[in-house]
């Protein structure tokens, strides 16, 4: 029995994406997270409900807007492009753009429940003792809420992953540009080559499973703190 042969191109570019849409929303995540943990704002409640937006808006909604906001004559798309010379809808660069949007509560929801569970205390007691308060959030803070960066880390990576609706609004379907797992796992059903289908999809519903079997064996491990 021949084995069908798989395009790795579409999986090393979900692997870079993920990868790079994590690195750079914790980056962002970070700052929101621990300010959503502690404020007593009240816009609180509706910087909330702009990070869970995701959660309930559908892709394809979601998707459409951001093809608009990053095409030539979008608000971001078009001072980019005056710039640089370059279009962001269509491109790797717009992949992430969106894919950060697409995947920002996975990121942020668990940063905040780790920083709420850290409390206050941790870094009021360092900045007592001479840290900055920079320095105490990376060094006491931070690994504190190792729990929650992981779980963080590895949801938003796999969302990324796993995204179809958003990536195809703003990336289209180039190979070797923007064609993500997601989208061959599509273009392989059209066709009817329900075999690379096959291969695509269970590679990726094995890879869920074992990031959620990680995620729950981690959290039960690691202890939580509480202040």
């Amino acid at each position: 029995m021949d084995i069908p042969s798989i395009d790795s191109g579409p999986i090393w570019l979900s692997l870079q994406l993920a990868g790079v849409t994590v690195g750079l929303l914790l980056v962002f995540a970070t700052p929101v997270a621990w300010w959503l943990a502690h404020t007593r704002s009240r816009f609180r409640v509706v910087v909330e409900a702009v990070v869970a937006l995701p959660l309930v808006l559908p892709p394809t909604v979601l998707g459409f807007y951001l093809l608009i906001l990053l095409g030539p004559n979008g608000w971001v798309g078009g001072p980019v492009q005056a710039l640089t010379g370059s279009v962001l809808s269509f491109s790797f660069t717009g992949l992430v753009f969106a894919s950060m949007l697409y995947s920002l509560p996975f990121v942020v929801q668990p940063l905040h429940s780790a920083f709420e569970s850290v409390g206050k205390i941790p870094m009021e007691t360092a900045q007592s003792l001479g840290a900055s308060r920079l320095d105490a959030f990376f060094t006491v803070i931070s690994p504190l809420a190792r729990r929650g960066y992981l779980t963080a880390i590895v949801l938003g990576f796999a969302h990324t992953l796993g995204e179809f609706g958003v990536v195809l609004m703003v990336g289209g379907n180039i190979p070797g540009k923007t064609k993500v797992i997601s989208i061959e796992i599509y273009d392989r059903v059209e066709v009817m080559e329900y075999a690379q289908a096959h291969i695509l999809s269970a590679g990726l519903l094995l890879f869920s499973f074992f990031v959620l079997v990680m995620v729950y064996t981690v959290n039960r491990r690691l202890p939580v703190q509480v202040t």
